[in-house]
């Protein structure tokens, strides 16, 4: 079982290491993930999806500790008001960008959603206390840039206004930064298997409300891909569990920038989007940003 550490302690470099390992294989998987929403949003309602994202996660989590632990699932925790709110909170950042991804390509919804990352490290070192380097704010505000860009704001590019649907993963990025600060509070209270059983449980009951009215019978085909949303959904975010129980909110959080390149290959590939140059230049922006805020900091000799 991983040893919890208060939350003013920095971690091993070994487990730093692990921690971003975990967080690169988990933004591929949300790209997955969003990949097939897009993909489903033609045929069924977003309440409808979020349900099957959330429940068939909350059932495979569910069975894989069951199965593991020999049915000693450890699903009681020290602050269920607090897995509550964070699985709510990601309900919200789910409803939010799977929205947009009905208006918009999934390289720009990604790439708008970015700017979790810049409100990420100002709430990490507000709440958590810890450490932000001026050159990792800098990494951050470049990479903001970079959103805006991305966005299209009329100012800059001299074109109309673009769509309304942009506030959209705005709405995403604020409510998935305060998601990371939750599961990185609770990864100090916690066992990181507990924060994964809670992820899907309050946001499954409350998209449930939404069915009755929205519900289409899938056919057996979908039937698979509603099954995978909740596989993917299940597996990346107890990956990302796993990582802020190891590594910081402040580093872990600028890796997201790197999202925007399977979001890209995924929509060309798998939609026909091809990036426009706006979308391209603020992907440059946000990849210096990025590379900027991840460097490690040269420890000065004592």
């Amino acid at each position: 079982m991983l040893k919890h550490t208060p939350e003013s302690q920095g971690p091993p470099a070994s487990a730093t290491v692990v921690g971003v390992a975990l967080q690169l294989t988990a933004l591929v998987l949300f790209v997955c993930m969003d990949t097939v929403f897009k993909l489903l949003t033609a045929r069924f309602a977003v309440p409808q999806l979020a349900w099957s994202r959330f429940f068939f996660s909350a059932v495979t989590v569910w069975l894989f500790f069951w199965l593991t632990t020999k049915g000693r699932v450890p699903w009681r925790s020290r602050a269920p008001g607090l897995q509550a709110l964070r699985s709510l909170t990601l309900a919200g950042c789910t409803f939010f960008f799977s929205s947009a991804l009905v208006f918009l390509p999934l390289a720009d919804t990604t790439a708008v959603n970015f700017a979790a990352p810049l409100i990420s490290v100002a709430a990490a070192a507000f709440f958590l206390k810890e450490q932000v380097s001026p050159r990792r704010w800098l990494g951050v505000g470049v990479g903001l840039l970079g959103v805006m860009l991305a966005v299209r704001p009329p100012f800059i590019t001299g074109e109309a206004p673009p769509h309304p649907a942009y506030l959209l993963p705005l709405g995403s990025a604020t409510l998935f930064a305060l998601y990371a600060i939750l599961t990185r509070k609770l990864a100090a209270r916690d066992d990181p298997r507990t924060t994964i059983l809670h992820t899907g449980l309050a946001a499954t009951l409350v998209s449930s409300l939404a069915l009755p009215f929205v519900w289409v019978w899938p056919s057996g085909v979908e039937w698979m891909l509603l099954v995978a949303l909740g596989v993917i959904g299940g597996a990346s975010h107890g990956l990302l569990v796993l990582a802020y129980a190891r590594a910081p909110v402040s580093l872990l959080a600028p890796l997201s920038y790197s999202q925007l390149i399977w979001a890209g290959i995924a929509g060309l590939l798998v939609f026909g989007d091809l990036p426009d140059r706006w979308t391209l230049l603020g992907a440059a922006v946000i990849f210096v940003g990025g590379v900027l805020a991840v460097i490690p900091e040269r420890r000065k000799p004592d």
